[in-house]
């Protein structure tokens, strides 16, 4: 969602209540419930959405799905239509999850809220209809920070083991060093601007992140699950992308990275609509791929 001016002015103008499952558009071939599961110690429970393929027998591939916003914005239900698309082109149970929001609720809130959630998911793979050995994480934009925490979490915690991970023009990198951060000052839909009052608004203050918040500062990459990796060339997040998929590599882990040299962030502008068709295609086959995977073996997980 585009915004002009300040982030945190936008929060008023964004923010709403959630619409019951039954006002939801619906998809043909999905079904969709609404969940409260437990949330952090102390903490609310957390809203979940399950999606799952109509008619499908088998356990299928589970994904936690988590929505972008700059930590501040967006909902379960502005990820409804994709979310439900995921699972009947992905053949997969995907589990959207309502996070706590900044700056409300700064980290390690909305980190915890998903942490919650992927163990539920993890734990109620029989009540899902899901494959326990193929537990994925998917996120975009600030989602994409979420997903990838938690795949250093469940690395250094010993479980829940994930399977792959889907991150779309992820934002990863608090510290604003970049040779695009620094190019891309006024693109449309985010730039450098946005992105530090994000990271300031989500840390509840200026000052460096920890890795779980912001994973490119995680020294030790290896041990995670098999990743695909896309980036905008005209979005500012791009250099970290691409930085964090190379280091990635690096490190030993199965990674697909795709820039789209011509795509402003979350590829909203700058493209064609078949373009953005083909764009979206793209990744609903690699989510596929990735979740249908067979399983690898995995190196002794490191530490952050």
């Amino acid at each position: 969602m585009p915004v002009d001016g300040r982030l945190a002015d936008a929060v008023a103008d964004h923010r709403g209540p959630l619409l019951d499952v039954a006002a939801l558009p619906p998809v043909p071939g999905v079904e969709v419930r609404e969940l409260r599961v437990p949330g952090p110690p102390g903490a609310p429970p957390v809203r979940v959405r399950a999606y799952r393929p109509r008619g499908e027998p088998a356990a299928l591939p589970a994904v936690l799905w988590i929505h972008g916003g700059g930590f501040c914005l967006g909902s379960v239900d502005s990820v409804h239509v994709g979310a439900a698309q995921a699972a009947l082109h992905a053949r997969a149970v995907v589990v959207a999850v309502s996070y706590r929001l900044a700056p409300e609720h700064p980290y390690p809130a909305p980190l915890d809220d998903c942490w919650a959630a992927l163990e539920w998911t993890a734990g109620h793979t029989g009540e899902l209809g899901a494959d326990p050995a193929r537990l994925a994480v998917a996120g975009a934009s600030s989602g994409g920070a979420l997903a990838a925490g938690l795949t250093l979490l469940a690395r250094d915690r010993g479980g829940p083991v994930l399977h792959f991970q889907h991150l779309s023009t992820p934002v990863l990198d608090d510290r604003l060093a970049t040779a695009s951060m620094a190019a891309f000052t006024d693109t449309p839909v985010w730039n450098r601007r946005l992105a530090a009052e994000s990271w300031e608004l989500y840390l509840g203050g200026p000052g460096p992140a920890v890795p779980y918040a912001a994973p490119a500062r995680a020294e030790d990459l290896s041990g995670l699950p098999p990743a695909y990796l896309s980036t905008a060339g005209l979005d500012p997040l791009r250099d970290e992308g691409l930085a964090y998929g190379l280091r990635l590599a690096a490190a030993g882990v199965p990674v697909e990275v795709h820039n789209f040299p011509d795509a402003h962030h979350a590829f909203v502008g700058g493209v064609p609509p078949e373009e953005q068709r083909r764009i979206g295609t793209e990744h609903l086959v690699a989510l596929r791929a990735g979740l249908h995977a067979p399983a690898r073996v995995r190196p002794v997980p490191g530490r952050v």
